[in-house]
């Protein structure tokens, strides 16, 4: 077995968290659901908003019938608001190309929209219990951590995959939970900013501990402050118009007192462009609801 399965292993049976999407038979659609909100999104606003939905719109089908201003309400505060309109697209592919049935194949998986290597491979090993490499941001620090002696990963590359793939075992059902450990260990041990080496099941064996814990660049990109910001603005324009809906409301009647005319403006004319907003007779509304 792979230098780090074994202890990940032992240690994920302990430690791992109980999670909607890790009990059994919660099935392909709402494993995909949730990766969609889990992308630059912590566990624990995620949560109620996944119930929500998966109460809402039990398979890929019952999203798609309904229009896609619906799934961005339903997105309400989770941020990042375009990943509604792709799983609600996704969906309708899913049931116009898969007969309503979230796909396994990992290509398959990539032609829908919105899914990138992640998310792919983890509906395939998540769901359908195939072995592939998983690898997320906090895979990508335990492993530059413990294998490459780095306090932080370098810009996501091919090569993580081939990283992770190396640490597998070959039993498939070991390979996923492994995949998870990985991911659960970055998430909660092996953080960012305060890593708990004291607790980490792999502390005996990680070259960065062994190293003195030496620096590196950090070279994640960093976010934006959002108080004041275009993204602010934006989800201030989706909040009035998510109350709203299904109606249209008036283009002034949208966030007047917003301090700066030109970045209302703005975000209104970046989230039209981004399909989150239509536009009609000086009227906004959420996508696929009826004009005013």
């Amino acid at each position: 077995m792979p230098g780090l399965a074994a202890p990940l292993i032992a240690w994920y049976r302990d430690a791992a968290r109980d999670l909607p999407w890790r009990r059994e038979g919660f099935g392909a659609w709402g494993t995909l659901v949730s990766e969609f909100m889990l992308q630059q999104t912590p566990v624990n606003r995620v949560v109620p908003h996944l119930e929500a939905w998966l109460t809402r719109w039990p398979t890929p089908a019952d999203l798609a019938a309904s229009p896609p201003g619906d799934a961005v309400t339903q997105w309400a505060n989770l941020g990042y608001p375009r990943r509604a309109l792709w799983l609600h697209r996704a969906a309708v592919e899913i049931r116009d190309r898969h007969d309503g049935v979230v796909p396994r194949d990992v290509d398959a998986l990539l032609a829908l929209t919105g899914i990138g290597d992640y998310t792919a491979r983890a509906v395939a090993v998540f769901a359908y219990g195939d072995r592939h490499p998983v690898v997320d941001t906090n895979t990508r620090r335990v492993l530059a951590r413990a294998i490459g002696g780095r306090a932080q990963p370098g810009p996501p590359h091919r090569r993580d995959l081939e990283a992770m793939e190396a640490e597998l075992p070959a039993d498939i059902a070991e390979a996923a939970i492994v995949n998870a450990a990985a991911m659960e260990l970055g998430a909660i041990v092996c953080t960012a900013r305060a890593p708990k080496c004291e607790a980490c099941p792999l502390a005996a064996q990680c070259a960065w501990r062994v190293a003195g814990y030496p620096a590196s660049e950090d070279r994640r990109r960093k976010q934006a402050t959002y108080e004041g910001s275009d993204r602010q603005t934006r989800g201030a324009v989706l909040k009035t118009l998510r109350e709203a809906a299904p109606a249209a409301v008036p283009v002034f009647a949208v966030i007047p007192e917003w301090p700066d005319a030109a970045q209302r403006d703005r975000a209104i004319d970046s989230l039209i462009a981004d399909g989150l907003v239509e536009a009609d007779d000086d009227h906004l509304r959420l996508p696929g609801h009826p004009a005013s």
